[in-house]
């Protein structure tokens, strides 16, 4: 997938995406050595874009598996399309069960959810787990079965074996401890919030209308409401958010007005609202 570090970095820039050293080294080494990357992070600094800019840099088909409380086995690995299976049956009203029974699992009833899908066909994919912390614990026995081997077992059919792995990114905001069995299987990376310069980068490619000086205010403001003790920090996505703001208000400068009239672009609870406006100095920044 990548012959280099330098290659991971130069080709995910573009695609948009900004790797720092480490999320380009770590990139390489899971491409290279065919494992797992889990991913961890507090939200919206790049986890996910980071698995949708691979598979667009490889030309690779995006698998998505998003988790949540109570996903299952029949929404990650695959279900029988149970109403297709009664209208054969029904038509069938002459057959013995044993025929029926061959023909009604078979393919054409099968529905592939994304672990299964991701491990099918020669084509070139990326699986995301997006959000495995959200999972609960026997949803993750079922990743490890499916990440130790890239096989899966559907009773009905056999054993499905990937014959081209897929490039493999778990996602978690860490809302709860992932067992060390799964953390075992994969390269960990995490991604925190980027430093300074990296961030003015990224304000500036994605928004590059907006002023280089007011792009590197505002980096500089975001910095600041990440040293308060805030109930949620602002991410990386809203400090883009926040540039759009900007640039839509068409501000030229970045003054303690403007910034208080528009604090409900990054800050998600009224309380952090309210004690970054009492605090808040712009002159020391």
């Amino acid at each position: 997938m990548f012959t280099s570090v330098d290659d991971v970095s130069a080709r995910l820039a573009e695609t948009g995406y900004l790797a720092s050293p480490a999320v380009a080294t770590t990139v390489f080494l899971a491409a290279r050595l065919g494992k797992p990357l889990l991913v961890e992070g507090p939200a919206g600094v790049g986890k996910t874009e980071l698995a949708k800019a691979v598979a667009r840099v490889t030309d690779a088909r995006l698998v998505r598996l998003q988790c949540y409380e109570g996903v299952d086995e029949s929404r990650a690995l695959y279900e029988w399309n149970h109403a297709k299976q009664l209208l054969r049956i029904s038509a069938g009203r002459d057959e013995s069960w044993d025929e029926a029974r061959t023909d009604i699992f078979g393919e054409e009833f099968l529905l592939p959810r994304p672990l299964l899908t991701a491990i099918r066909g020669d084509d070139a994919k990326v699986l995301l787990i997006d959000e495995t912390d959200k999972a609960d614990v026997e949803v993750e026995g079922l990743l490890l079965e499916v990440l130790s081997d890239f096989q899966v077992t559907v009773p009905e059919l056999g054993t499905v074996t990937a014959t081209r792995r897929p490039f493999v990114v778990l996602t978690s905001n860490a809302s709860r401890e992932l067992s060390e069995a799964l953390r075992r299987r994969c390269l960990f990376l995490h991604i925190g919030f980027p430093e300074e310069e990296l961030e003015r980068r990224i304000v500036r490619l994605k928004v590059p209308a907006l002023d280089e000086t007011l792009a590197g205010s505002l980096v500089r403001v975001v910095g600041a409401l990440r040293a308060m003790e805030l109930r949620k920090v602002p991410s990386v996505a809203e400090t883009v958010d926040w540039a759009r703001t900007l640039l839509a208000l068409g501000a030229d400068t970045l003054d303690e007005a403007l910034v208080r009239d528009t604090l409900g672009v990054v800050l998600k609870h009224q309380d952090d609202v309210l004690r970054v406006a009492a605090k808040l100095d712009l002159d020391t920044l």
